[in-house]
């Protein structure tokens, strides 16, 4: 046994079955024991950030982690950016990254990069394994960082020659350290703020805390004292629909914002941060609470906001009974032109049960929230770290982990020229994904965004650096050279035609909403 084939027994051992691979001549030895090792899936991606991103959504939806599979510095560089977005989303990966034979390093050749270098920003747990002895040994410390609480990201460097010289065999991973409970002082101290103040409370809640039981148990507890439970600007996953607690999110505009949390004298932080900016704006602030407002943290990422939210529940005597009825936005089939409300309607009401929504429409999905609170129950995965080609890796890496249910990615057209050959592997591993891409022919965040800093009235350079007009980029014609059947739509008759007939076929497809 070599070494590469004593990781890839020892990463199937550990529970890490899938892997999402662009390998090159460095990792051709580890190809080769993929090849020969049974019970590891292998997905190929055309770009790294495909690779990282995927991994991304499996295990937003999975829980465990999956492997990637990298060529040296360079192709470890191209999958930073989803690495980013999912450090921040606190996913477990292990990423598994090629180096140059050991003696072969000191040469200098042309893809010779500091790789521990490049990996430590976006990394948790960084290792370069020094011989192939050490190979298993590695891998298993590598799984157990990643699956650590809270989940992180674990990268280990495989030099070529670790990987083909004689190995001892597999190691086991060591075990599961216990996940952090939570802190029954900080709950009780939760508590003894929400019993007073009513609605000047506010319980700002994501990770766990936002799956159903979680958000059930915020329903109640806002029920009982009065306070307000919303949910960070963007969010790792988001248990939605029919019959489960709606909440607001913290709007990404500022001059939104602020009105929004200008009344609140205290903040519970349940995994959640402090609610910040995005962006530092000219004379606008950085913190979006207000003068005065007092945060106190009951759980951190990692620990069983679930259970710290059944403590505080109980600590409040607050029961089921002290739900408040909510008022839904009453779906209806939108008609005529596309608007983002007819947009929001046909969505909410082509979402299928049990469905999984990525999210990257950016600009155009700042209203999709209210309505799709009506729709089927499902789930929404946002970008938590801000850097764009993130949803149709991700939404690839969701229908690996979860093929029995539909995904729908959302994202606008300038987003979507980063990862688009996601496409590819969808249509190569029949993955059950519906991408519906904006079609704005512009940076259309970015043209608010000059207005937001104070840039003044863009001129025509500055217009062409965000416009994407010339020309004009033909979606449905890209999703089919990559095997994905798509259709352009103009109205919102045909958009509700289109996503029904998507929904109901298997297998990936696209629509080009033209805005």
């Amino acid at each position: 046994m070599n070494g590469a084939e004593s990781l890839v027994r020892t990463l199937v051992a550990g529970g890490v079955d899938v892997c999402f691979t662009n390998p090159g001549t460095s990792e051709m030895h580890f190809v080769a024991a993929l090849d020969r090792v049974e019970g590891m899936r292998c997905v190929l991606g055309l770009f790294e950030g495909v690779v990282t991103g995927a991994a991304d959504g499996y295990f937003r939806m999975k829980g465990t982690p999956a492997s990637t599979l990298l060529h040296l510095g360079p192709g470890l560089a191209n999958g930073l950016a989803n690495l980013h977005n999912a450090k921040k989303a606190n996913s477990g990966i292990v990423n598994i990254v090629g180096q140059h034979a050991t003696y072969h390093i000191g040469y200098n050749a042309p893809l010779t990069s500091d790789i521990e270098g490049l990996a430590r920003p976006m990394s948790a747990w960084v290792r370069t394994s020094p011989d192939a002895k050490s190979v298993s040994t590695d891998g298993a410390a590598a799984i157990a960082a990643a699956k650590s609480s809270p989940p992180q990201i674990a990268t280990l460097i495989l030099p070529a020659d670790t990987a083909w010289n004689e190995a001892d065999g597999i190691a086991q991973v060591p075990q599961e350290t216990q996940r952090p409970n939570y802190s029954s002082q900080a709950v009780d101290q939760a508590a003894k703020v929400l019993k007073n103040g009513g609605s000047q409370n506010l319980l700002l809640l994501t990770g766990a805390a936002l799956t159903e039981k979680g958000l059930a148990l915020a329903q109640q507890i806002s029920g009982k004292t009065g306070c307000k439970v919303m949910g960070q600007t963007y969010n790792p996953r988001m248990a939605r629909g029919r019959g489960r607690y709606s909440i607001d999110r913290i709007p990404y505009v500022i001059e939104q914002a602020l009105p929004i949390l200008k009344d609140f004298k205290n903040i519970v932080l349940v995994e959640a941060n402090d609610p910040v900016a995005f962006f530092a704006y000219p004379n606008k602030p950085s913190m979006l609470k207000p003068e005065g407002c007092e945060v106190h943290r009951m759980t951190n990422g990692g620990e069983n906001s679930v259970a710290a939210l059944e403590a505080l529940a109980h600590a409040l005597h607050a029961k089921p009974q002290d739900v408040q009825p909510q008022k839904m936005v009453e779906l209806a089939k939108p008609t005529g032109a596309l608007t983002h409300a007819s947009i929001a309607q046909a969505i909410a009401m082509a979402i299928p049960e049990n469905a999984i929504v990525v999210d990257e429409s950016i600009t155009t999905g700042r209203q999709f929230f209210p309505p799709t609170a009506a729709a089927n129950p499902h789930d929404w995965l946002q970008n938590m770290g801000g850097s764009i080609g993130f949803s149709t890796p991700v939404a690839t890496g969701a229908a690996v982990a979860c093929p029995d249910r539909k995904v729908i990615c959302m994202v606008g057209d300038g987003s979507a020229m980063y990862t688009l050959q996601s496409l590819w592997t969808q249509a190569r591993e029949g993955l059950n994904v519906v991408t519906i891409v904006f079609a704005n022919r512009i940076y259309q965040i970015l043209r608010g965004e000059f207005d937001g800093v104070g840039a003044g009235e863009p001129g025509k350079r500055a217009q062409d650096m965000l416009k994407i007009d010339r020309p004009t980029i033909d979606f449905v014609a890209l999703a089919k050279g990559m095997g994905v059947p798509g259709r352009a739509v103009a109205t919102a008759d045909d958009f509700v035609k289109a996503l029904a007939e998507a929904v109901a076929e298997p297998g990936p497809r696209l629509i080009e909403v033209q805005m």
